[in-house]
């Protein structure tokens, strides 16, 4: 299965402005977990050491040793913490004011850790799943693009809507080269409640941007296509996104998905999730009921 949020467009960008401070929220919150546990270690640890070195150079800490950057990294961690064993304390005007101001860099510390912690937690633990490969084959006698979304938690996304884009490189009649969106029209375009498995088909027949389109054409035009889902997951009640992008290497020509849905001998229905990504063939492209393409 693919992840829905991995989405790689496959564009270099060049020449745009890097916003480091400004996006740092956004890519902490991308982060995994061990990511933002590990970024809240650095910070505090690279906090205590720069205030350990200013307890070092001012001095005046009862029952530390002179000079000892140990002693000093642990009375940081001590005061930053509000922890305060009494062991060791400032004894010079110096050294009280380095305390404070470590003490308000510890506020603002505890409040930024709070929050990206906070955040994560609430962002939405919905996870959809896009099969590697789509397929295109016939399907009641005309040619059908296919392709399976799955919901890999155990919750139910409701009111789930899809959306399938085609996108091809085209020339205008001024020779200007330049890649054009089509919306693709689908057989059902919502579900009211996705749990395991869904599978989505746009028939290509006139009205269809790939209408008489083959694989070579497929390669030739650069053909990709975007799929995008978004939903509610009735756990947490929050938005679910979920994006997949297919280059014309992701296509499948004479298959369908495999089917997953069997029916047990005591009448229950089984859903066998191991084949998700399978595909089953069904004809060559040679005996698709369509004509030649509208370009040839």
């Amino acid at each position: 299965m693919a992840q829905g949020e991995a989405f790689d467009a496959g564009i270099v960008v060049v020449g745009a402005e890097s916003h480091a401070i400004r996006d740092a929220y956004h890519s902490l919150l991308r982060l995994p977990w061990w990511g933002v546990g590990l970024f809240l270690v650095v910070l505090t640890s690279f906090a205590n050491g720069a205030f350990a070195l200013a307890y070092v150079v001012t001095g005046g800490i009862a029952n530390a040793a002179p000079g000892s950057f140990r002693d000093a990294f642990f009375f940081s961690v001590q005061t930053m913490g509000t922890i305060g064993y009494g062991a060791m304390y400032p004894t010079s005007t110096a050294a009280h004011l380095v305390v404070a101001a470590e003490s308000t860099v510890s506020i603002i510390l505890v409040a930024l850790a709070t929050g990206i912690v906070f955040a994560r937690f609430s962002q939405s633990t919905g996870r959809l799943v896009f099969m590697k490969k789509a397929c295109i084959a016939p399907w009641d006698g005309v040619p059908t693009l296919m392709l399976r979304v799955g919901n890999d938690r155990a919750s139910t996304v409701f009111e789930a809507t899809i959306r399938l884009v085609a996108v091809r490189t085209e020339k205008t009649k001024e020779g200007v080269t330049f890649y054009r969106m089509y919306d693709l029209a689908l057989v059902r375009d919502r579900s009211p409640a996705l749990q395991r498995s869904w599978t989505v088909m746009h028939v290509i027949d006139e009205k269809s941007p790939l209408y008489g389109m083959t694989p070579e054409r497929f390669v030739a035009d650069e053909v990709e296509l975007a799929v995008s889902v978004v939903g509610t997951d009735d756990t947490s009640l929050q938005p679910v996104y979920g994006r997949c992008r297919f280059t014309h290497d992701d296509i499948v020509w004479g298959a369908r998905p495999s089917d997953i849905l069997t029916e047990l001998p005591d009448g229950r229905l089984q859903l066998d999730v191991r084949r998700f990504d399978d595909v089953s063939p069904t004809a060559p492209t040679s005996t698709f009921p369509w004509p030649r393409s509208r370009g040839d």
